[in-house]
Parts: structure tokens; C-alpha cells; sequence
């Protein structure tokens, strides 16, 4: 499995604006709704309920915002560089600059544990991380993540 099996050129965004940590996620959840065809009140109260269980950043300036949903069918993502880091009360407590959302069908079956750990692996590595820090354009960007 790769990140372009759940990511598209079409769900990156780059130099995304966000004040803080709550209008960004309305705005993420906005954006991944249309990307899946649902309705943003479909997405932003799982995504915001999942937040309030912990912050989903996971240090060195990325989050990973994370739900499951009962009208999705196949895994969703959607890739954010930030034009300034937000504040995410991430574990590291450094703002965050990049945010992978990912979507996952309710249904907890195995084959869709992978993608959370995929992502998480790959923002691990400080050399993808620094390639999508420097990423000129969202195609840029894109490049830097699908072959992961």
C-alpha cells in the first residue's frame, strides 16, 4: 500500500492560511467532505470529536487528523502544507505546518489499520518532511508523499 492509493494530486493543498487549530479543522473537514461527496456536517463533528480524545500531533510540526465514517466506503486523504504553522497542542507542543487529514470507512476491519501508521511512518522520516517543507507548488508537494 502507498499514499496515492488514498491521496490524489486533486486533495493537496498548498500554502493553506489557518489561524488556529479549530477554524483549520472546519476548513480541512470542509475540503475532505466535498472530496468524498458528503456534506461538511457529515465530517467536521467526527474529526473535531476525535481531536478532543487527544491532539492528533504527532510532533516535528505535523498532524495527522483522523475519523472514521459511517457513509465512507474506501479510505480518503487530504495534504495540507501550511503557510504558518498553527498551534495543534501537539505532543511535542511545536506548531504544525503539515496536516495529513485521512478519512476510514466505520467499518474497523484490518485492512484499513495500515493507512494511520502508513502516514505516521512516513512523516517519521525528517528527510520526507523536509521535502514537503520545501515543496514550491501542491504538485511538488504531491510528488514528495505518493511514493511513499
Amino acid at each position: 500500500m502507498k499514499i496515492a492509493d488514498f491521496l490524489s494530486p486533486a486533495n493537496v493543498l498548498f500554502d493553506l492560511r489557518g489561524s488556529d487549530k479549530s477554524k483549520l479543522l472546519a476548513d480541512l473537514s470542509a475540503r475532505a467532505a466535498a472530496g468524498v461527496d458528503l456534506a461538511p456536517t457529515q465530517v467536521a463533528p467526527y474529526l473535531i470529536k476525535r481531536e478532543e480524545l487527544g491532539s492528533t500531533g504527532i510532533g516535528e510540526g505535523v498532524a495527522i487528523p483522523h475519523t472514521r465514517l459511517p457513509d465512507l466506503r474506501r479510505p480518503f486523504g487530504l495534504l495540507a502544507k501550511l503557510r504558518t504553522p498553527v498551534e495543534f497542542d501537539a505532543i511535542d507542543a511545536q506548531a504544525v505546518d503539515i496536516v495529513f487529514v485521512l478519512l476510514l470507512p466505520a467499518v474497523a476491519d484490518n485492512a484499513h489499520l495500515g493507512e494511520i501508521a502508513l502516514v505516521a511512518r512516513t512523516f517519521r522520516s525528517a528527510e520526507t518532511r523536509e521535502r514537503v517543507r520545501r515543496s514550491k507548488d501542491a504538485s511538488q508537494l504531491y510528488a514528495a508523499v505518493s511514493c511513499a
